[in-house]
């Protein structure tokens, strides 16, 4: 399945998306943004998969590459409801 797949895209969630959209508009591969932020590839392209458990002061260090960060926030119970 292409990471261009929409179907893909509405499962890999907002993290994914936005660091793929940063990164391609910066016009990075994959491998060269692993190498500018200092992470290993396979864990970059995890990320941009929407893998679901990752390490978050990894994620955060590709986010600050991108100059943002994950913050908490508060839910409501209505969000809790599909």
């Amino acid at each position: 399945m292409s990471m261009a797949d929409p179907q893909h895209q509405a499962k890999s969630g907002p993290i994914a998306r936005f660091v793929r959209a940063r990164r391609e508009g910066l016009g990075y591969t994959q491998p060269q943004l692993a190498e500018r932020v200092g992470t290993g590839l396979r864990f970059l392209r995890e990320l941009e998969m929407g893998k679901p458990t990752l390490r978050l002061d990894k994620v955060n260090q590709v986010l600050a590459f991108f100059g943002a960060q994950l913050v908490p926030q508060a839910v409501s119970p209505e969000d809790d409801n599909p």
